[in-house]
């Protein structure tokens, strides 16, 4: 059985300032050959959530399973991965190329506090899904009152 890596932990850290993003994006919508790093893209992604789940899809078709990586925390979610650029064909000449390829990395905060422990995650068809289990918050408990 294949697994895609998932790891857990508290913090992301801080590797991208959000003012550099900001002002890579701002070159980047000028001319996108302006880049702080090496090419990026990012992948559609959709969440939704049922009462017991919270379920993250991304759409990461040409990417190996080798290539994807999922960290989790209790209110986030990064997902990170790199697709290879194919060969290009000698001698042509193309006239569309709208086909993105590098790595790429989403945070993503989920709408709801999840069990770390309660994850799993498949791929299938270009599509990653992880299903996280939410936390319950209305869960009650009786308490047995004693004697003083």
């Amino acid at each position: 059985m294949d697994y895609i890596k998932i790891r857990f932990g508290n913090d992301f850290g801080t590797t991208d300032s959000g003012y550099e993003k900001s002002i890579e994006d701002m070159f980047r919508t000028i001319n996108p050959m302006f880049s702080f790093s090496e090419r990026a893209w990012r992948p559609q992604m959709d969440i939704y959530e049922t009462p017991e789940e919270v379920i993250v899809l991304a759409e990461v078709a040409g990417i190996d399973k080798e290539n994807l990586e999922v960290e989790i925390s209790s209110r986030a979610i990064r997902i990170r991965g790199n697709r290879e650029e194919m060969t290009r064909v000698e001698n042509a000449t193309y006239r569309l190329a709208e086909i993105q390829y590098g790595t790429f990395e989403r945070i993503l905060y989920l709408p709801s506090p999840i069990d770390t422990d309660m994850v799993s995650a498949s791929y299938l068809n270009g599509f990653l899904q992880i299903h996280l289990a939410k936390i319950p918050t209305d869960k009650t408990r009786k308490i047995t009152i004693t004697d003083g």
